[in-house]
This record gives C-alpha cells, structure tokens and sequence, in this order.
C-alpha cells in the first residue's frame, strides 16, 4: 500500500506556492523558466533560452542547497519543475516535491517495491509527467499512477501489465494533448514490448501499440515461428513530439533473447527502431529500424532529439551501435549516418541506412570482441542540442565487450538473454563529452573524460553545456569550444540528466548525484 508523507508546515506553505495548471498548450509553449516534460521540451534537445548563469559567470556557480535520500539504488531521476516546486522520483517509485528554491520538501509519496517483482537492469526510475493539476509516475510493478500535485494524494490508479510476467516501468512518462503516453521495460524478460496512451484525467487505456507485430501484421514476417511472442522491443525511455506535424516519436529496445539470434530469423521489427506514432490513435506513421536482427543487446532507447534548419525538418540521434543518424522526421527517410566512437562490426551504412555487417562479428558459444560494447557507444542519458551552436552533443563511451552466445531457456518473468558478456581484459575504457555537426556528424570538438560517462547533458542559451564524469564531478563547458569553465566535485557517482530552471527571477541548475540532488546558483 502506498504512503503519503507531509513534510513540516507543508500543507500551509504549498498553499502558498501551488503551481498553476500545466495546459496542452503550456507544454508545447515551454516556458524556458520551467522544466516540464522530461527533456523539457517536446524537441528533446534538453536546451533551456534561459543565459543568467554564462560563460562570464558561471565560475561563481555553487550550491544552493542539497536535498539528501536514503537509498540503496541508483538515482536516475530528470526533476520536474513547475512554477518553484520540483518534482523528484526516487527508487523504487516514490515522488516527492520539493520547494525550488530551498530545497524544503512538501510531500512524499511512497509505494513499495512488490517482493516478488523482476526487474532486468536496477531498481530506477527516470522522471515524471505534468499535465492539470496531475503529476504521472510509472512504477516498478507497471502501474501509472496520477497524483495530485498540491498534496500527493493518489487520483487514480492502473494497471498497465502483469509486473509477474518480467513488465516495469522506468521511465518518465509524457503528457501529450489530453494523454499520457508510456513505454514498459523487461526485454530481457521475455516480454512483448508496446507504447501506450491513457485519457489524462481518467487513466482509461486509449490505445495500444505492440512494438512486436503478431503474424499477419506489418513486419510480422520478420520474425520466426511464435519468436514474436516474446519478442522484447521494450520502450523504456521517454520519446519527443513534434506539435506542427502530430507525430510522436518513441524508441525502442533489443530483441529477445538479447544474445542468441537463432530462434528469432529474420530483421525482428520494430526492435531497435524509432517510430512515428499518431499520438491521437497510436497508428503507426513510418519507422526506421537502425539495428536489424540485433545481437549485441544495443537498443535504440536513445532520446530522438527534433531539430529544424531552414530547408528540413530533422529527427536526429546517437545509437548505442555507435553511429550518429540523421533522418527526416516527416517521411523517416534515412539521410546521413557516421561513427562517433570506435565501432569494429560495421563495413559501412548503407544508402537505406542499412547497415553491412562485417563477416565473423557475431556472439558465439566462445565469445567474439565488439566495438562498442554492450553498453553502448553511449546509452540512455540524454545528449543536448543548441540551436545557437548548431551543434548536437554527446556523452560517448569508448569501450568493448566479448560477447557470447549460449541456451535459450524460456520460463515466464525469468531472465531470456541467451548469452552474457564481459569486459576485455586491459581495454582501456575512457569517455569523451563530444560535438557533432547536427547535419553531418562530423567531430567539432571533444572533451575526453578518464571514465566512459553515465550521465547526459543541458545546453543553455549562456554559452553553456553542463555534464558529467563517472567519478561525480559536476562540470560547465563553453558550448562553441568546449573548454572547461567549472567544475563541482559533487562527491557521488552521476547516473543522471541535469536542469535549469528559473524561480523569482534567478536561474539555477540541478542535478541527481549519490543519493542526492544538488541545486546550484549564483548567490
């Protein structure tokens, strides 16, 4: 059973400060002062119009204040921030809000991790959803829950799927017109993956759209035997929207099992592919499908960040393959492609976007070596775009694994991989915080960390890109050159996406670090 928690004088002081309703139309708006969607805008290029912290001053940057949790998992969450109150999740799928500008805590609401859960890759979540007066959280035991946002008070509560059978949620959901839209975690479960959409102010289940097509469906042939049946294609990170042409785009996951492609022949749609989704019945528009048969559990779950230019309208992304692609986000058609970190598997992207495989880079029962490793060129965490730099940032991953296939063994909520991997023995590892030309791919400029990075980016309108390093030191780069401007020895590992935002006319930025979050200003 859930618990809700006040903190001192809370009811009094929200009274006070109670953030005003978060309309379709204040979404697509984005106040630069807020932050209220998980990238904070629908374009997902997590670049804030706000300059008061610059190049100028933001060595005098520090902290404000530090809001300390007691938890034994990873903090991953991307605040909500609304009219001064910030809205955090903490594992397993709690929410609390938070005063802005002080750190005092409101109200906690807390739910409890089901004993008999199972969960592919930690106990996280990434965030939530505004839309009323509602804030939306997905859960480890795959519920949505809508809370109101002045008290905590749950609204309503559903189901989305069976959390028994290896279903979660993970990810911050998004609010879409009168919807909310969520994906589900567990591809390494032997789940079927699928987008969905809820009525806002209900919780009904408007539609549903399985990222696996049953035979007889577009791309059902593109799976062997009943393989689709527990097919993966999970969707567990949060997608953009673009409101002038009605198009959702979500990204999806591997194919099940991870590492062993002999009982799934064929490309395995819509597993590691963006999608174009009518968000008014979830009908699928068009789609791109950038790993085809994937065997190295790469995922597409990166963000699909929207960038207009002057002749295009481009949906632009780095993939966990290793590849920086450029697609036109009207039509998906596939117009540029080139390697940001080192990659061994690949002769060349085609003109299709295809990609040609090398001869012998395949799992084997022995192993095989592959650049990049599972983990990604990079994962997750979110890159940034300025639209003054025109230029698209990325935290990149230099490493490989050896990869290795073995029995495929189904049993309903257990682990369906068939295979593992592990580290290569003295590979050195390292990271870099890199600049690509949006339209090319092309290297601007680097900054190369000791570690590969698990954290992603912000971009602002001063000048400024922040992220961070795997040893938890918090940094401010100048976003044309990337020389180094600041850093904070934040003291906890990063697993997360920064901020900004604006409260009684001073900017600041935070950021989850340890069991943390830390807010930063200039006074």
């Amino acid at each position: 059973m859930h618990r809700l928690t006040l903190g001192l004088a809370a009811a009094s002081l929200f009274t006070q400060v109670a953030p005003a309703q978060v309309t379709p139309e204040r979404l697509v708006k984005a106040d630069p002062a807020n932050w209220l969607t998980y990238s904070g805008t629908y374009s997902g290029q997590r670049h804030s119009a706000l300059r008061q912290i610059n190049t100028a001053n933001v060595s005098g940057l520090r902290p404000v204040w530090v809001h300390q949790m007691d938890l034994n998992h990873k903090l991953e969450t991307s605040p909500l921030v609304i009219d001064g109150i910030m809205y955090i999740t903490e594992p397993p799928s709690n929410v609390t809000a938070l005063d802005a500008r002080t750190g005092r805590p409101f109200w906690t609401y807390r739910r409890p991790q089901p004993p008999d859960s199972r969960l592919c890759c930690g106990l996280v979540n990434r965030g939530a959803a505004a839309i009323g007066d509602l804030i939306v959280v997905g859960t480890v035991d795959a519920h949505l829950v809508a809370l109101d946002a002045r008290t905590g008070a749950v609204r309503w509560d559903r189901v989305v799927e069976d959390y028994r059978q290896g279903y979660s949620i993970t990810a911050a959901p998004l609010a879409v017109k009168d919807k909310i839209i969520v994906g589900v975690a567990g591809g390494e479960l032997g789940i079927r993956g699928f987008v969905d959409a809820y009525d806002a102010a209900t919780g009904r289940r408007v539609w549903r759209f399985y990222t696996v097509p049953e035979p007889g469906q577009t791309g059902g042939d593109t799976w062997g035997g009943d393989s689709w049946k527990t097919g993966g294609a999970p969707t567990w990170l949060t997608g953009t929207y673009d409101p002038a042409l009605n198009l959702l785009y979500w990204a999806t996951g591997n194919p099940g099992p991870d590492w062993n492609g002999d009982s799934r022949p064929g490309d395995n749609l819509y597993s590691d592919c963006v999608l174009a989704l009518n968000p008014d019945t979830g009908k699928l528009v068009w789609h791109f499908q950038f790993m085809p048969h994937d065997e190295f559990d790469w995922d597409a779950n990166q963000i699909p960040v929207l960038v207009d230019t002057p002749a295009e309208k481009l949906l632009v992304t780095a993939n966990r393959n290793g590849f920086y692609y450029v697609l036109d986000r009207v039509t998906g058609k596939f117009l540029k492609s080139m390697p940001f970190v080192k990659q061994n598997w690949a002769e060349r992207i085609d003109e299709k976007g295809r990609p040609v495989r090398k001869p012998g880079i395949t799992p084997s029962p022995s192993g095989v070596t592959v650049y990049p490793g599972v983990n990604g060129g990079t994962n997750w965490f979110s890159p940034a775009y300025s639209p003054a730099t025109q230029l698209f940032y990325v935290a990149a991953r230099e490493e490989g694994s050896v990869v290795f296939k073995n029995e495929v063994v189904r049993r309903p909520g257990d682990w369906f991989t068939g295979g593992g991997w592990r580290k290569i023995v003295d590979d050195p590892r390292t990271g870099a915080i890199r600049a690509l030309h949006v339209r090319t791919g092309e290297l601007a400029w680097e900054f190369k960390l000791s570690q590969p990075p698990w954290a992603g980016l912000l971009s602002t309108a001063g000048g400024l890109l922040f992220g961070s390093t795997d040893e938890g030191d918090f940094f401010a780069l100048e976003a044309a050159k990337g020389s180094l401007l600041w850093r904070f020895p934040a003291g906890g590992r990063m697993y997360a996406n920064p901020i900004t935002f604006g409260a009684d006319g001073d900017q600041y930025v935070a950021i989850a670090s340890g069991q943390a979050i830390f807010c930063f200003g200039l006074k």
